[in-house]
């Protein structure tokens, strides 16, 4: 019998090469589990049903790479791509890992710094864009920030941050590449404190660069919970707003260091919720798991890990469609809220001003959360629907 939960191409589901290729290690232990080749993450990911994979320029070339070697690299990849069915679905540049970011990529004092963050940024958008043919890219500013408030005037900070992705925006429509920018945010981790700390702040900041329309945002469920957010509101925000990109998926325990636990394995609810609005609102963009398997596992354990990540969204997306049959529970769905508030206008105003409100009377009507959001649990727990 067939396996109505099994991910298929259509469902868009992407991982990145950073994920499903972590070997494990952490800052108190080496690896656990040997490199797996991009060709081979490509072919097993395939085979899972995935659609899609992204990657880092160093996840597939190493930095100290010849031209000859990254030329193979890239080849070699190409065709595990085509053999398999599968898209390059993002593609990101790695301005965190080597010594030379210590301090940041866009935003460090250091203007050399600075030449060489955007050298490799456009190179990792010729291979990823122009090479691959990705329409998005990512760019998370893991070193952008501070440990100590003392070494950067942060205004200056986020002018140079800004400066350089007009640079990036400017770059692409120079290249003419059909492409769209996501910002991914984070509060901490490695940095003390991180630039664009929250979904929120970016959205703001979006709004004054040169070309506002070419970037959206990347929220990811782990970094708002960290910053101790509701990540289906941050959602909902950046939906909006017209500006939800990207989206990374996966769990995490709040209060905790950045976990990247597989999708739904901690907050079946909030995860039930996030689903639920991207179905609702149409989300096309990738479905992309930015988690990694437990440091127990080994090589299968990897491949239990992304089969169960794309399982569980598909679970969690027929849960969404029997909550929207369940007749008791749209029953108690509040139906005016789908009633538009007043626009000003001096007509209408003045009939705001005339209408008569019983406050008292209005105030006496509960709401029905409670019996809802138990039939809710009763739902996602599957004693209550099929």
């Amino acid at each position: 019998m067939a396996d109505s939960f099994a991910p298929t191409k259509q469902d868009r589901f992407s991982f990145g090469l950073w994920t499903v290729g972590n070997p494990g290690a952490d800052p108190f232990g080496p690896r656990v589990r040997p490199r797996i080749e991009p060709v081979d993450i490509v072919k097993n990911l395939g085979k899972l049903g995935a659609w899609g994979v992204c990657l880092h320029d160093n996840d597939l070339i190493p930095i100290d790479a010849t031209p000859a070697q990254a030329e193979q690299k890239m080849r070699d990849f190409e065709t595990a791509l085509k053999d398999n069915d599968m898209v390059v679905s993002m593609g990101t540049t790695n301005l965190f890992s080597h010594p030379v970011f210590r301090d940041g990529a866009f935003t460090t004092p250091d203007p050399a710094v600075r030449r060489y963050a955007l050298q490799k940024i456009c190179n990792g958008m010729d291979m990823c864009i122009g090479r691959f043919k990705t329409n998005l890219y990512v760019m998370w500013g893991g070193r952008e920030g501070t440990d100590t408030d003392c070494g950067k005037d942060a205004v200056e900070a986020f002018k140079r941050y800004r400066d350089a992705l007009n640079y990036v925006c400017h770059y692409a429509k120079d290249r003419k590449y059909d492409v769209r920018f996501a910002i991914e945010a984070k509060p901490n981790e490695p940095r003390a404190d991180i630039y664009l700390a929250t979904t929120g702040s970016v959205l703001g900041f979006i709004a004054t660069l040169d070309y506002p329309e070419m970037v959206g945002v990347n929220p990811e469920v782990g970094h708002e919970v960290m910053a101790g957010l509701n990540f289906y509101h941050v959602v909902a925000q950046a939906i909006e707003a017209g500006k939800l990109y990207h989206c990374d998926l996966n769990n995490q325990k709040i209060g905790r260091f950045d976990q990247d636990l597989r999708f739904a394995s901690e907050d079946i609810k909030g995860a039930f919720y996030l689903v639920k609005l991207l179905e609702e609102y149409g989300y096309k963009g990738p479905k992309h798991f930015d988690a990694h398997a437990y440091r127990t596992e080994d090589i299968e354990g990897v491949w239990d890990f992304a089969y169960g990540c794309m399982r569980s969204y598909k679970i969690l997306q027929h849960k969404a469609k029997l909550f929207a049959k369940d007749k008791e529970i749209q029953a108690l769905v509040r139906k005016d809220i789908a009633i538009p508030s007043p626009k000003f206008s001096k007509e209408g105003h003045a009939k705001i001003l005339k209408e008569k409100f019983d406050i008292e009377k209005m105030a006496e009507k509960g709401y029905g959360y409670e019996k809802l959001d138990q039939l809710v649990f009763d739902l996602l727990l599957g004693v209550r629907g099929s």
